[in-house]
């Protein structure tokens, strides 16, 4: 069972109202010492990874910032966990790090130089969350674009966003090309270094990448989204996938329709690994895990779902008629943002049927729920039954966890949780552990620390020239 922590370096996390209760220390985010106690608890446990949402984003209503967004901090206030992540390596030693970076910014060879330069600094222990946006519409007005992007053509901008960063991590350094021989005074071979070109419809680029290549080349490609166009980029793209359930139907059918695409592209489907979200409240008793959750779920309110509803999919659930289906209701409110932001967050409330439930029931739902996965609320036992049984009913190959009150829920599920899932061989011991390999796509269950033979991105790879061979490294200082 793979176990991730999903964080944000901001207030709270998961579309709720938390940072204010005692049992939250998120006010600390802005201190390295919260992180670095965060990572090595996570990293003495056994967990695979902390991952990070973020964006430039944040909530809007009628074009502006909610008063209760910035009461509340509701998805508003962050600060750019890529630069936590440094600091973070320095302080542990196999956890890995995973961090969102949105394709509608940043030109490719920027992320790409970015993620190379974090895999270098970390041995190897990053992943790109791979999103086209979130809060879209504030971000558009933010880098003072025209209009929105389209969310279809947001995907079509992240494959060749994708595609680029592929050509430079893959393409430009021949295997070797690095010598570093200081005695001959030679760094690298010429000959084995190849110029990308690139000229796509979103993107151009030509000349070559000036990050040697890192441990993992390529950082462990992770993708957020389940709407159609979503579960068709990370069948073809990505290596591990996060998405949100509301069922376990739900949550099976998104599993098997990301396999199913990933074995038409020619991909083995056993290779995407697929998280799922979970919001776990434990305690040494489920009598006291009910007095914690409930403890949380008092702070919540239909205004308080409703902006963070809004943040994701620029919808404003309370100015909707009440007692209409949701989709109805949107159709009625002809809202040009709708389908265009967060679609996955419209999506997951759709029934087999193609239905959805009514308007107040859907924030009933969200309201103390937000945009988390599934909730789980027991005595250690009780939480690992629960967890053992989503994967078995879902085909999910772990967890990432979203806390209520941070760090204080890491540190009930290391100390009551992670033994007993060890006891039921759900984790591996410290010895399994250290025998593993040291980068993060290892740790996932890559044979390798490079991208797989059936990865797109394996066909961007370097190969020699038909040229004359490069010669030792002496014969290249004699040249010189």
């Amino acid at each position: 069972m793979h176990l991730g922590v999903f964080e944000v370096a901001a207030p709270q996390v998961g579309g709720t109202l938390s940072w204010s209760h005692p049992w939250s220390g998120s006010r600390h985010h802005r201190e390295l010492g919260h992180w670095t106690g965060i990572a090595r608890l996570l990293e003495d446990a056994g967990f695979d990874f902390l991952f990070f949402a973020d964006g430039y984003g944040y909530p809007t209503v009628d074009g502006d910032l909610p008063p209760a967004a910035a009461r509340g901090g509701l998805n508003f206030s962050g600060l750019d966990p890529v630069l936590l992540i440094p600091a973070l390596a320095a302080a542990t030693s196999r956890l890995g790090f995973v961090v969102t970076c949105s394709t509608g910014v940043d030109h490719p060879v920027a992320t790409a130089r970015r993620f190379g330069t974090l895999d270098h600094l970390t041995g190897g222990r990053v992943g790109w969350n791979v999103v086209t946006g979130a809060s879209q519409d504030a971000v558009a007005a933010l880098f003072g674009h025209r209009e929105m992007t389209a969310h279809d053509r947001r995907y079509e901008i992240a494959r060749e966003h994708v595609e680029l960063c592929l050509k430079l991590w893959e393409g430009c350094w021949e295997d070797g090309a690095l010598v570093e021989d200081a005695e001959a005074g030679v760094f690298a071979d010429p000959e084995r270094l190849h110029r990308v070109e690139h000229a796509g419809t979103h993107y151009r680029s030509s000349g070559y990448f000036t990050v040697p290549p890192s441990p993992q080349r390529t950082p462990v490609l992770f993708q957020a989204g389940t709407s159609t166009a979503g579960r068709e980029f990370a069948a073809s793209t990505a290596e591990c996938v996060f998405l949100q359930g509301t069922t376990p139907a739900h949550a099976a059918a998104n599993v098997a329709d990301i396999r199913a695409r990933a074995a038409a592209h020619g991909r083995d489907p056993r290779s995407v690994k697929v998280l799922v979200g979970a919001t776990v409240t434990v305690a040494a008793t489920a009598e006291l895990a009910r007095e914690r959750r409930a403890e949380f779920e008092r702070m919540q309110t239909d205004e308080v779902a409703s902006v963070i509803y809004a943040g994701n999919t620029g919808i404003d659930l309370l100015a909707l008629p009440q007692e209409l289906p949701l989709h109805e209701a949107l159709a009625r409110a002809a809202d040009p943002r709708v389908g265009q932001m967060g679609q996955s967050n419209i999506d997951r409330f759709r029934r087999p049927d193609g239905s959805t439930p009514l308007v107040r029931e859907v924030l009933a739902e969200l309201r103390g729920r937000g945009t988390r996965g599934f909730t789980v609320v027991g005595d250690p036992r009780e939480v690992a039954d629960q967890l053992e049984e989503l994967v078995g009913t879902t085909d999910v190959d772990g967890f990432l966890l979203e806390a209520v009150f941070s760090p204080g829920d890491h540190e009930l599920f290391c100390e009551l949780v992670v033994p007993e899932l060890r006891r039921r061989g759900r984790l591996p011991h410290e010895e399994e552990r250290a025998a593993g390999g040291g980068t993060l796509r290892e740790r996932l269950g890559a044979p390798s620390p490079r991208l797989s033979a059936d990865h797109p991105g394996a066909a961007f790879a370097a190969r020699p020239s038909a040229g004359p061979s490069a010669g030792s490294a002496a014969d290249l200082a004699a040249a010189r």
